[in-house]
C-alpha cells in the first residue's frame, strides 16, 4: 500500500518529480563524494530507506508489486508480520548499499522496491526450495503454464541478474543514462538468503507446498 500511495503521489508532482527523485533516490556518486560535499549525514542515509518506495513508471511498480504479491505472503507467514517488515527493509537497504559500491560513479538515482523484493526471493529460495511455482513458459508459438520448483525458477532468475550485472560493469549505461540496477537485485537476493535464517520460523508449511499465487 505504501508503494502504491507513494507512486500516486509521484504522478501528482509534475515538473517537481525529477528533483524529488534526486532527493529521495540513492545517487551513488553523491554518496561517494560525502563528506566532502555539503550534504548532511542524514541526507546521505535517508535515501537508502525512501528509495525503495519510489518507482520510475507503471511497469516498474506493477512488476515489483506482482513479485511481492506472489512471494511476499509466504515469507511473511514464515517470519511473522513485524519480523517480515524488518527483513524487507534490511534487504532493501543492503541492496542499495551493494548497488552504490559497484556503481560509485553513477549520477543516476536508484529507486524501486526490487532490491527488497530480491531479498524476499532469496528468503523464499531457502525457505521453500521445492515449492511449485506456476510459471508461464513459451514453447514455440504456444504458452504453457507449468509447475516448476522454486529452486529452478529463482535460481535461473539469480543467474540472469548476476550475468547482466557483470556485463554492466564493462559499460557506462547505468552510470550515464540509467537502466536496471542489477547489482541491487544480486545483493538483495544474497542478503535475503543470509538473513532469513536469523529469524525464528513461525509457519508450518512443508517444503513441498505450492506457491499460493
Amino acid at each position: 500500500m505504501i508503494n502504491i500511495l507513494v507512486f500516486i503521489y509521484e504522478l501528482s508532482l509534475g515538473d517537481a518529480l525529477e528533483p524529488f527523485i534526486y532527493q529521495f533516490g540513492v545517487v551513488p556518486s553523491v554518496v561517494a563524494h560525502w563528506p566532502q560535499s555539503n550534504l548532511s549525514f542524514m541526507a546521505i542515509v535517508i535515501p537508502y530507506l525512501t528509495s525503495m518506495f519510489l518507482h520510475g513508471g507503471w511497469l516498474h511498480v506493477i512488476g515489483n508489486m506482482w513479485y511481492l504479491w506472489i512471494f511476499g505472503d509466504n515469507i511473511e507467514d514464515r517470519l511473522g508480520h513485524f519480523a517480515f517488515l524488518v527483513f524487507y527493509l534490511l534487504c532493501g537497504i543492503g541492496a542499495g548499499v551493494v548497488h552504490t559500491l559497484l556503481n560509485v560513479s553513477s549520477t543516476v538515482p536508484s529507486v524501486g522496491a526490487s532490491g527488497a523484493i530480491a531479498g524476499v526471493l532469496g528468503g523464499y529460495l531457502v525457505s521453500y526450495p521445492f515449492a511449485r511455482v506456476l510459471t508461464l513458459v513459451p514453447i514455440f508459438v504456444f504458452v504453457q503454464v507449468i509447475e516448476i520448483p522454486a529452486i529452478i525458477v529463482l535460481g535461473l532468475w539469480f543467474i540472469m541478474q548476476f550475468f547482466y550485472g557483470t556485463a554492466s560493469l564493462a559499460t557506462t549505461s547505468v552510470s550515464q543514462s540509467g537502466g536496471v540496477a542489477w547489482w541491487a537485485h544480486v545483493g538483495g537476493f544474497i542478503i535475503g538468503i543470509l538473513l532469513v535464517g536469523l529469524f525464528p520460523r513461525k509457519d508450518r508449511y512443508s517444503y513441498g507446498s505450492y506457491a499460493r499465487r
